[in-house]
């Protein structure tokens, strides 16, 4: 049976990049982790501490696959880093990876994408937000999709939030059936979730369920070492998101 016509509860997936947040989405009630480095640039590649320590998590763990901030579009050398991550991900005993890459136009880039596919063979396999530049017709890109091998698309159907996106998402919903899994991500929370699930057939979503807190002041503070008010995965908004998520 794929994900797309799982009948069990809704699947909570949390973002999170440090070994804290780990341990927060874990104890809330996490069903699946996105493991990545740098969430503020919207996800890099963890490190291989990291990966080991994530490796030994009671629920699956896909690590992201993104040598570098900015777009998706990926030369030669961004591919020989982007091979070598699929592999370390493979040796630390993680689940799967999260891939996506772009032409310079947006549309998804199959040549890319199939390399990172085929390095991958084994592993799961999400299609990340690279898939929302290749809108606003996203058909061609679900159908390559499911063409790789991917099992889902996390996607906020090309808009800065799902909730914006929900008619584009609805659609691919549609396009999609049951081949593969549409994961709407990007904006989900506690105040959006019954919006959403008004419109979505999902099974499963994407969060990062965090909490801005107040940065010690100190000179790491001063320095720009770290954010005034950084974000950190919260186990309470996980939990309460998990009891959402089990009352629709």
């Amino acid at each position: 049976m794929s994900e797309a016509t799982m009948p069990e509860k809704i699947l909570l997936e949390v973002c999170v990049d440090s070994p804290e947040g780990l341990a927060s989405a874990i104890a809330g009630g996490a069903d699946r982790i996105e493991l990545c480095a740098a969430l503020e640039t919207g996800g890099l590649t963890p490190s291989p501490g990291l990966m080991a320590l994530a490796a030994k998590a009671p629920i699956p763990v896909y690590a992201m696959i993104r040598s570098r901030p900015g777009d998706f579009v990926y030369g030669d050398s961004d591919m020989a880093a982007l091979l070598a991550d699929i592999d370390a991900v493979r040796a630390s005993g993680l689940e799967g990876v999260v891939l996506g890459a772009n032409h310079a136009d947006g549309s998804l880039d199959r040549q890319v994408l199939a390399g990172l596919a085929t390095q991958a063979r084994g592993l799961g396999m999400t299609l990340h937000r690279a898939f929302d530049l290749a809108g606003p017709d996203f058909a061609g890109a679900i159908d390559l999709a499911v063409e790789l091998g991917f099992e889902r698309i996390l996607t906020s159907g090309g808009e800065t939030t799902a909730l914006k996106g929900l008619d584009a998402l609805a659609a691919c919903f549609a396009h999609a059936g049951d081949r593969i899994a549409i994961m709407p991500g990007s904006g989900v929370n506690l105040e959006t979730l019954a919006a959403i699930q008004a419109r979505l057939p999902f099974r499963q979503v994407h969060s990062s369920c965090s909490m801005a807190v107040d940065a010690p002041a100190g000179k790491a503070r001063e320095l720009g070492f770290v954010a005034p008010r950084p974000k950190r995965t919260d186990a309470g908004v996980v939990r309460r998101m998990r009891a959402a998520l089990d009352r629709l």
